[in-house]
């Protein structure tokens, strides 16, 4: 009885498999908003002063870091608690893929935020003139706590594989 409870269990990380696929369908979403975005940069071409531009450049950076973020969470996710991928002879195979564990993942996770985050913060004070001082207070607050949020997670694994280490080496000693 625990042996087929243990299987089950085990086999049960397959339901995330649906999840990922719906993750990996995602990606048309963000291609499309990139898409109208790109297309409306062309659409103001005549007219575009150097703000527009860089705040249109911005708008592409921040889709693509949420698609590269996508791709990261796909990927490690899948392979971390579903399934290792069989792609080590595909010329194109990142270089990370299989290395992500979870720990990593969070990383770059909360980097991607920061860095998304700090996109954002830079197109609002690209235009500071349209928002309320309590908002822009607000965005620096956030931001922020996210940036502080990324310190702390590192500094948390950090210390957890800095302890793992330690054991590690007493235990060898003795």
């Amino acid at each position: 009885m625990e042996r087929l409870l243990e299987r089950s269990l085990f086999a049960s990380r397959w339901m995330m498999a649906p999840i990922y696929v719906g993750l990996a369908l995602s990606l048309l979403i963000l291609l499309w908003v990139f898409a109208l975005e790109l297309w409306h940069l062309i659409g103001i071409l005549p007219v575009m002063t150097v703000n527009d531009a860089v705040l249109g450049v911005l708008a592409l950076i921040d889709l693509s870091l949420a698609a590269n973020l996508l791709l990261i969470v796909i990927f490690s996710g899948y392979e971390n608690f579903v399934s290792r991928m069989d792609l080590s002879e595909h010329e194109d195979r990142p270089e990370w893929q299989g290395e992500v564990d979870f720990s990593a993942l969070k990383l770059k996770l909360v980097a991607s935020i920061v860095a998304i985050s700090g996109i954002h913060l830079l197109k609002v004070f690209m235009d500071v003139g349209k928002y309320a001082p309590e908002q822009i207070r607000w965005m620096v607050v956030i931001h922020l706590v996210f940036v502080v949020s990324g310190v702390l997670l590192a500094a948390m694994d950090w210390i957890a594989s800095h302890g793992k280490t330690l054991k590690k080496a007493k235990a060898s000693q003795a």
